[in-house]
């Protein structure tokens, strides 16, 4: 029979040592170099919108189809000496673009534009490298988070892939009566860096946080916003698809005045050429056309979707969405003077540059929509 206990009889110490309480998975200990990999990709993410800007450049100065091989490990080495160059030089004059556009260019000429191609694929070879390099340190370290492998290892298997469709688009114009790339095949090429970029991005935002943060945050979602920047995302990207198409055919340059078309709402002729398919990629004025309305229809969603945003209890979440509206005025501005001055290159690569900020401050508002940050209840 145990003895009964006074109320202020001190507990034994081998009892008030008692084992520190565990908490659920959620507070458990992060595990993997979270930061570690943050900072890896968003080296990767500086490296590829330095790889869109150069790959812009390249088609504008007619670079790309300089280097009429896809050699991905010997084409690393430029020509050495005169009789490389002068190899490469033989091989620029077979295709159609030298002997339709470029006859009697200087071998110092081309090797200006060889330069500028060769430094853009240099470039990818970098991208590749840091990849590979980080993704295989963290992996043998075992510093990778649990969920995280396949994330970053479908990065990696993107990039090769981009660099297969580059080839793909560059060997559309080393033959026929072909002065450039495919329009579409550009398009796609260049809608995969972004689909990257947006990955990358992505993937910096959530590692930008705990798990148990996100997850907590996750259930003060606004979903509604969260849906209608999917929507947004969407119609970016499309918009992103017209732009590349108006840049692979130079249709910027075709109609310089603003808001009408040669005094019309829709260009002349834009149906002229057969199979009528042939007009929403070959058609200069068509696909400008098609390139500004849909710029019309994104302004209107964006500000139905920011309208709605205003009345997010976040603070964050407003800012967010303030940002991608304010941009995407400057963005629209400068597609107008890309049009009135006839597409110069100065605004021309600018234009692009704002077309990735947008993109990414499209992603970022989404996710302060799917994961609110935790404010004060004074802010």
């Amino acid at each position: 029979m145990t003895s009964k206990r006074a109320i202020f009889e001190e507990v034994a110490a081998d009892q008030r040592r008692k084992a520190p309480a565990t908490g659920g998975m959620i507070d458990a200990r992060p595990k993997g170099a979270r930061r570690a990999i943050r900072a890896w990709l968003i080296l990767l993410f500086a490296l590829v919108v330095v790889m869109i800007a150069v790959g812009g450049l390249t088609r504008l100065t007619d670079s790309g189809l300089s280097i009429t091989e896809w050699r991905p490990l010997t084409g690393a080495l430029p020509p050495m000496d005169a009789a490389t160059w002068a190899s490469e030089f033989d091989k620029y004059r077979a295709i159609p673009e030298y002997q339709l556009q470029n006859r009697g260019m200087s071998l110092a000429e081309f090797q200006v534009i060889y330069w500028w191609e060769w430094g853009h694929r240099q470039l990818g070879r970098v991208i590749g490298l840091v990849w590979a390099v980080g993704f295989f340190s963290f992996l043998l370290a075992r510093k990778i988070p649990t969920g995280w492998t396949g994330r970053l290892l479908g990065l990696g298997a993107l990039g090769g892939l981009q660099g297969a469709i580059g080839w793909w688009m560059v060997a559309s114009g080393l033959t026929g009566t072909a002065l450039d790339v495919a329009s579409y095949r550009l398009a796609i090429h260049l809608g995969l860096a972004f689909v990257i970029l947006g990955l990358i991005a992505w993937f910096v935002f959530q590692l930008g946080r705990s798990e148990a943060d996100l997850m907590q945050a996750r259930r003060n979602r606004e979903a509604g916003l969260v849906t209608a920047t999917s929507l947004l995302i969407g119609a970016a990207g499309l918009q992103i698809l017209l732009g590349a198409l108006v840049a692979g055919i130079d249709a910027g340059r075709s109609y310089p005045d603003w808001p009408l078309m040669a005094g019309g709402i829709l260009p002349p002729d834009p149906l002229s050429l057969t199979p009528i398919w042939r007009n929403f990629f070959e058609d200069a004025g068509l696909v400008q056309f098609m390139h500004r309305t849909a710029g019309y229809l994104l302004l209107l969603l964006t500000l139905g979707i920011w309208w709605r945003a205003r009345r997010s209890p976040n603070r964050a979440t407003r800012f967010g969405f303030n940002a991608v509206l304010a941009v995407l005025g400057v963005q629209m501005l400068l597609g107008i003077a890309a049009v009135i001055y006839s597409a110069p290159w100065h605004i021309a690569i600018v234009h692009q540059f704002f077309a990735v900020v947008l993109w990414v401050l499209i992603l970022r508002a989404r996710h302060q929509a799917r994961f609110p940050v935790v404010q004060s209840l004074r802010g």
